[in-house]
This record gives C-alpha cells, structure tokens and sequence, in this order.
C-alpha cells in the first residue's frame, strides 16, 4: 500500500497478553540473552499456536489504531535479540557465559565456542505470517550483529571484529530471506552502538556495512539508550549516531520523547529517513495528541516531513496493554494534527 505523508509505525514491540507470558517476570529481570523458557505461561506443545494468536491481536491493534507499517509485535520472543542470537552455530546456550549489560549489571548470556554461523533461517515463517494476515505495509526486526556480539561471552575468537562481521554474515543471510518473504521494511536493531561507541566506531560500523551488503530492499536500524523499564537515566544526546550518515542503511530510528532531545542532531543523518520516537515509554501516562504532534514539529526544522516515520521512542513490550494500545492511538492522532497542517 502506498504510504502516506508522516507514517506511523511501532518500533517492533507490543504488549504481549498477560496469559502468554508472565509479564511479572519479564519486568522483573533484565532482558535474557540466552533462552528464558520459563517466563511462557503456555504449554510447550500450544506454545506455537498461542504465539500466532498474540501475533493476531498485536496485528488487529495496530490495524485499529491506524498505523501504516505493522509489525508482528515480536510476541514470539522472550527479548528482542535472543531468539535469533540463541539458533546460531557456534553459540553454547546450554553452558552460558556472563557479560555486562548496558546498565552496568552482569547478565548470563551465550557463550562463543565456535564460528558463529547461521543454520536455518529464524524469522521466515514470522514474515510469512504477517504478510498473510495483513494488507498494509510490513516490518520485522533483527538484531545487530555488534549488538548480539557485545551480548555474548567470547571463548573462541582472538579477534573480535571477526567476530562481529560472522553474525554480520548471519544477519546478511537472514534479512535476504526476510525479504524474500513478504517483508517491506527489515529493521535491525543496535542498541549497543549506543552504549558502547567507541568500539561501535572501531567495528560495529563495519558489522552493520557487512549485514546489509548486497541487500535489496528498504532497511531501517534502531539506535536508542534503553527499554525505559529497565534503563531510567536519559543522557541529553546522543554518543553515536551521525556515524550512521555513511552506512547503507536508509533509515534510522532514534527516541526523542523521553530523552527531550534537541532535534537539530538529525542534520548530521542527510538523506536518511528518520523513524522518530515520540512516545515516552518512562510515564504511563498517555500523550494528549497535540503533545505527540508538538514532538513531529521539533524535528521539521532539520528534516522534510517526506523523511519523517512517526514511532514510539522503543518497543512497547513492557507497558501495559491498555497503556500501549492508547498511546499508539494517540501517536496517531498527533500524527493526523500535524498531516492536516503541512498538507493545507
């Protein structure tokens, strides 16, 4: 479907249903890196099905909502990277290894044993599923591979841009399927460029180059400082973001709302579509529209409303489902205030 001027999107996560996951123990944890089966309140053989139904309701609210680019809302995982970081070769889940979260915070994670390779496509069936269940445009994220290597302990390579450019490889393969598949939009997500900038220069820049070589088709990354339920402190800017003016991917999402962020640092992304955060994820409160539309008018000075993708700051996993239901509807209505203005 063609889009129109101002599109709105999730940036991948929902709210999964409180029957499907035990939301209380998802909160109560940092995100798992290696698999957490325990928090699926689901038996393992209606596990599939049941995901599918959640899948469905993410779907149907986005869709009710008005958004233009849905997503599957990620209700098929425990964390927005181990799904995909867990199914590799060369990676031990079973005897997992211990590294540093952003927050500073040591998190069990896989253990690097082997080269890292992808042995069967992840998300395919994911795609597949929401193409056939929806008319509008699609979008399904992966995680980065700077990302998924900062997320592991590495007990076999000597050199850790080889490490980083090996899940490269994996995500290359893995998106080509994705859009072979249905998907309008792959998005990959980066979060550890963000935390870790020094050593996202020196080579997250080549991993994210490597990912997307040869690929064919629209590619977003997501770039922000935390999930707001488990990350609290905002820095006013950004410590890694212009570096991503020069890398192939066409658009870029960043999180305004929470952070306050002056928006004049979008000059430094010329060209590239911005998919921008304007729901704060850290107040459970819902935005009145015209607060959402205030946050759309602080970046048209630095970039043309036909660059602009309205989104949540980051994923919408850990809110509420009432909460996360009527801040994409008031995303929407922001959005329609401020069409309704440039297009008079």
């Amino acid at each position: 479907m063609a889009l129109p001027l101002l599109p709105t999107s999730l940036v991948g996560s929902y709210a999964q249903p409180d029957w499907l996951i035990d939301r209380a123990k998802l909160a109560g944890r940092f995100p798992p890196r290696v698999r957490a089966k325990e928090l699926w309140r689901v038996a393992p053989e209606f596990l599939d099905q049941a995901q599918d139904d959640a899948t469905l309701i993410a779907i149907r609210d986005q869709e009710r909502a008005g958004l233009d680019i849905v997503t599957d809302g990620e209700m098929r995982r425990e964390s927005y990277s181990n799904r995909f970081a867990t199914a590799l070769e060369g990676v031990d889940i079973d005897n997992p290894g211990t590294a540093l979260d952003r927050s500073g915070h040591p998190n069990p994670v896989p253990r690097v044993t082997g080269k890292v390779r992808r042995k069967h496509p992840v998300e395919v069936r994911d795609v597949e599923f929401l193409r056939a269940n929806t008319d509008r445009t699609i979008k399904i994220t992966v995680p980065g591979p700077f990302t998924m290597a900062q997320q592991a302990q590495n007990d076999f390579y000597k050199d850790e841009q080889q490490m980083v450019l090996d899940y490269a490889a994996a995500v290359n393969a893995e998106i080509k399927d994705l859009f072979a598949a249905g998907a309008d939009i792959v998005q990959i997500d980066e979060p550890y460029m963000q935390a870790r900038p020094e050593k996202a220069r020196k080579f997250g820049l080549a991993g994210l180059n490597a990912a997307l070589d040869g690929v064919k088709g629209t590619t977003a990354v997501h770039i922000c400082f935390g999930y707001a339920a488990i990350i609290h402190v905002r820095p006013e800017g950004y410590s890694f973001l212009p570096e991503l003016a020069n890398t192939p991917v066409q658009q870029v999402s960043i999180e305004t709302a929470q952070s306050k962020l002056d928006c004049k640092v979008l000059e430094t992304l010329p060209g590239k579509t911005i998919i921008l955060g304007v729901l704060d994820l850290s107040d459970p409160s819902i935005e009145a529209p015209e607060t959402v539309a205030a946050r759309i008018r602080r970046a048209l000075p630095y970039v043309p409303a036909e660059r602009l993708v309205i989104a949540p700051d980051c994923g919408l996993k850990y809110l509420p489902r009432p909460v996360a239901f009527a801040k994409m509807q008031a995303m929407f209505e922001g959005t329609r205030i401020v069409r309704g203005e440039l297009t008079r």
